[in-house]
């Protein structure tokens, strides 16, 4: 294939939201123009497809979402993931909240917002309650501190790698040209307007109408390439505004496989079990020496997974401390000198799996022992940002929610061909200065 010179739409980034950007934008264009051709839609990366952090992700995919307008978004991915799961890879064995007393709350708004927009599932409230529940499925569960268990039905997880590039067969199946190995250095605009003219790459420049970004971590870097603010204001609750926020911050990722045969994680009945999703302010102790890891509210998720060959979850990410233009990216993921975890995660992860249940016991010396992780770019309100920049520049910031909104780059798609999205005005740029911005829990989690 030769190198293009032009396309009318370039989207740089061959994860989750490029990948499906592109493949809808094909199928939008084919609707709209049955004569017309989408060999005008080029994919670019500077790696390869699933190279950065849809490669490594845990493929989770839920919808126990405290902000209304990430449930109603998810609704919307759910729906995409269900359309074609042996194509991507998904297993829709469903999702479980299990919460302390201090989150119960936060729970049942969920659940109950959750049967307003018909999103099945069952809710379980009261400590004895829920240990009944979760042994009616686990007879060896054990976790303790747990008063509540929102057990969404749908849901699930993927397997990462299998389902992006079933994502890149799709949109080369419409006709969209994917280039890897290609990296971006810079945008050319017009001498009257801000509107982006060619993408500048280490391969050569492509002149474009259009430009779609779903580059996850790298997104900073081509934030600043085309010359964005890096700290903005936000309205607060009083009306004030606060100068000064950075733009974007990073947090590092924490996750782990135990070397466990996936079907030992089988229920009672015998079928694959949901992901379960574990927060307690129960003390933690070592499984190993019995010392205490924890007495602060902490959680952990975990799911058995054929692609990661044994059990494979993680638990709360780490802010790192320092400026975002400061953060060494690459290496990114398990190639990473800095970003990888260490004994100290192992060590509390597959204890807080022997906390949750018994078959866990004893079996932390099956911890996979390997640089894993990942870097995660933060907004400054840990939720994403869907929207149009430099006249023509379509951006996808997802604040690491990214892999389970599989559905956004549909609506992205259906927006670049004049069809207006519901879903994604509550995460507009212009929430941070009008003061309108998503709600937080009582999760540990910055994503929930």
């Amino acid at each position: 294939m030769s190198f293009p010179t032009k396309a009318k739409y370039v989207v740089i980034g061959t994860g989750i939201h490029g990948l499906s950007t592109a493949w809808h934008l094909a199928e939008g264009l084919k609707k709209k123009n049955s004569n017309g051709s989408n060999n005008d839609i080029v994919v670019i990366d500077k790696g390869g497809i699933a190279s950065g952090a849809s490669g490594i992700a845990c493929g989770v995919v839920r919808n126990n979402y405290f902000q209304p307008a990430m449930r109603e978004l998810m609704v919307h991915s759910v729906e995409v993931w269900e359309s074609d799961p042996k194509a991507f890879h998904y297993h829709p064995i469903g999702y479980m909240q299990i919460s302390p007393e201090s989150m119960r709350k936060d729970v049942t708004t969920i659940y109950e917002q959750q049967k307003v927009i018909g999103y099945e599932s069952t809710f379980v409230e009261e400590q004895k309650d829920s240990m009944n529940y979760m042994k009616t499925i686990f007879d060896d569960w054990q976790a303790k501190g747990i008063t509540s268990v929102l057990h969404e039905k749908k849901g699930g997880y993927a397997n990462n790698t299998s389902s992006i590039y079933g994502l890149a067969r799709k949109a080369e199946d419409e006709g969209v040209k994917i280039l890897t190995g290609t990296l971006v250095k810079g945008f050319k605009s017009a001498n009257s307007s801000t509107a982006v003219t060619a993408v500048e790459t280490d391969q050569g420049t492509i002149h474009c109408e259009q430009v779609i970004v779903g580059v996850g971590p790298w997104l900073k870097d081509i934030w600043n390439m085309l010359e964005l603010p890096k700290t903005i204001s936000i309205k607060g609750d009083n009306g004030k505004m606060h100068q000064g926020f950075p733009m974007w911050q990073y947090w590092f990722l924490t996750e782990g496989v135990l070397r466990l045969n996936p079907t030992t994680q089988r229920t009672n009945d015998g079928n694959m079990p949901p992901v379960l999703h574990v927060d307690t302010d129960a003390p933690l102790y070592s499984d190993v020496d019995q010392s205490l890891i924890t007495d602060k509210l902490w959680g952990i998720y975990y799911k058995p997974d054929f692609h990661f060959h044994g059990i494979q979850g993680g638990s709360t990410p780490h802010k790192v401390q320092m400026p975002a233009d400061d953060v060494q990216i690459d290496p990114y993921g398990p190639d990473s000198k800095e970003f990888v975890v260490g004994d100290d995660f192992a060590h509390m992860w597959t204890s807080a799996l022997a906390f949750c249940q018994k078959r866990f016991e004893g079996k932390s010396h099956l911890y996979k022992q390997g640089p894993t992780g990942g870097l995660g770019c933060f907004t400054p309100d840990n939720f994403p940002i869907f929207d149009k920049f430099r006249e023509n520049v379509h951006i996808i910031a997802d604040s690491n929610h990214g892999y389970k909104m599989i559905g956004v780059g549909k609506l992205v798609a259906n927006e670049i061909l004049d069809e207006k999205s519901e879903l994604l005005e509550p995460f507009r740029f212009s929430r941070f200065k009008l003061g309108k911005l998503h709600p937080t829990s009582h999760s540990p989690f910055p994503w929930s």
